[in-house]
């Protein structure tokens, strides 16, 4: 583990700590007693049936969590604890968040204890602020409407602080941008899981009436368990999009058999370059389509022109060259893939404006299309080809790499790309110093006066690879 992380786990794991002790000092209140004998008085047993009440509630809210794409786990838990905090206060909350979200597998020891840790801390802590929102802004509870917008904004606190712990520490541990971590997967789950709050008044609601409310409450785990299932098919459609467009990829890639998993190397490494330059949540999706879709227009190329081992005629070039046009072509009429179209069309074109299709220069380029060029590249320069059965090695592709940057390639996308674990170990040549703008004119010209501009590729550049 992390030096950064093992300090920050201890550091929340004193602070949960300290607050439950200091929470400790108020009482639970009556309202969360399960009811025995005289209604008029409430006895510390009928407190202790309550608490064990709300704690196996939350119990079974935690068991199935969903994985969301980032790596968030999501339950439906923050009801029973909402309602917990509405009915006992910060101490029942807290309680119910420490005991009732114990999962099987931390029983069974499949969690490392510092992940038990660090789960149990990032819920009490939220649960406890959960508590004394819902106490400071709910008065003595016999306004109903006050009281109900007590509970949604305690659980307001209680979604945001846990989002930002637990956000806190995948960022840590993986890696990943922050700010990433809490808009990726709160976007899809936040309106549902803000819509628990009210169910989770209503629990507390009926849960006090005699002789019904605890039995009744248990009616709720319908509504629970649906929107559990709800996150699970947001999971699942997503799982399923991705996958359909690996196979569409993997279906271009199958007509040539030198290209076999050729766009699963170029997404993977793709989305690792993105990271390295802290790209955004959605643009690392879209490095990951963008790279499993990018040689889709190549279905529209003929047999004997993808599959030639020969050098490609000029009438054939051009022919080769239409794929990016014939690609974005393909994917414009899906709307949810409107992203990827910029990295499909343009991942070919040079960073001196020599490139194809529409001869963009520079920061002219998408981003991501020019990380995905550099992918591109290098997968294809360390892969066999018909026109080169011996791949280069990974010192010699990271070579050309660097001779090319600022000619084709984004330096700034090169010195990423030499950041990831794809050249780990591999000696890197340096960073070479990047091209006046006044010789990548001269470069271009050159190139269009020599009648070279029809591929835009040089005689012994990388560029024609894919």
């Amino acid at each position: 583990m992390p030096r950064n992380l093992k300090l920050y786990i201890t550091g929340l794991v004193v602070l949960s700590a300290v607050a439950l002790a200091a929470t400790s000092l108020s009482a639970i209140r009556d309202p969360i007693a399960i009811q025995v004998d005289d209604p008029s008085t409430t006895s510390e047993l009928e407190l202790l049936l309550g608490l064990a009440f709300w704690m196996v509630a939350t119990a079974l809210a935690s068991a199935l969590p969903v994985q969301m794409p980032r790596g968030i786990l999501v339950t439906v838990s923050i009801a029973p604890i909402i309602a917990a905090a509405t009915l006992g206060g910060p101490l029942a909350a807290a309680l119910v968040a420490l005991i009732g979200t114990t999962e099987i597998r931390e029983l069974r020891r499949r969690i490392p204890f510092y992940g038990t840790l660090a789960n149990h801390a990032g819920l009490v802590l939220p649960a406890i602020a959960c508590g004394f929102t819902i106490e400071l802004l709910g008065g003595d509870r016999t306004n109903a409407i006050r009281d109900f917008f007590a509970t949604v904004v305690g659980a307001g606190v209680y979604f945001a602080l846990n989002l930002v712990i637990v956000s806190s520490i995948i960022a840590i541990r993986s890696g990943a941008r922050f700010a990433d971590l809490l808009t990726s997967d709160a976007g899809g789950f936040t309106a549902s899981l803000l819509a628990l709050a009210p169910l989770g008044w209503l629990m507390a609601k009926i849960y006090p009436t005699v002789g019904v409310g605890w039995w009744a409450t248990l009616l709720f785990a319908l509504p629970l368990y649906t929107t559990r299932v709800a996150y699970h098919r947001f999971v699942e459609m997503r799982d399923m999009f991705t996958q359909t467009i690996g196979a569409l990829a993997e279906a271009v890639d199958k007509r040539d058999p030198f290209t076999s998993k050729h766009s699963q190397r170029v997404r993977a490494i793709g989305v690792d370059i993105g990271r390295e330059m802290r790209v955004s949540s959605a643009e690392l999706e879209a490095l990951e389509w963008g790279g499993l879709l990018h040689d889709v227009g190549k279905i529209g190329v003929p047999d004997n022109i993808l599959l030639k081992q020969d050098r490609l005629t000029r009438e054939e070039r051009m022919v080769m060259n239409a794929h990016p046009v014939l690609g974005a072509e393909i994917i414009a009429p899906v709307d949810h893939l409107a992203a990827e179209l910029p990295i499909i069309r343009h991942h070919h074109e040079w960073y001196n404006g020599s490139g194809y299709p529409d001869r963009l220069m520079g920061d002219e380029i998408p981003r991501l299309a020019r990380i995905l060029h550099v992918a591109d590249a290098f997968e294809a320069m360390t892969a066999q080809r018909p026109y080169r059965m011996t791949p280069l090695t990974g010192e010699q592709a990271l070579s050309e790499l660097r001779k090319f940057a600022g000619v084709q390639f984004d330096p700034e996308c090169v010195d990423a790309f030499v950041r990831t674990k794809w050249v780990e170990g591999v000696r890197d040549p340096g960073q070479r110093e990047e091209p006046r703008p006044l010789q990548l004119l001269a470069e271009r010209a050159a190139r269009l006066t020599q009648g070279g501009a029809i591929d835009g590729v040089v005689p012994g550049s990388p560029a024609d690879v894919s």
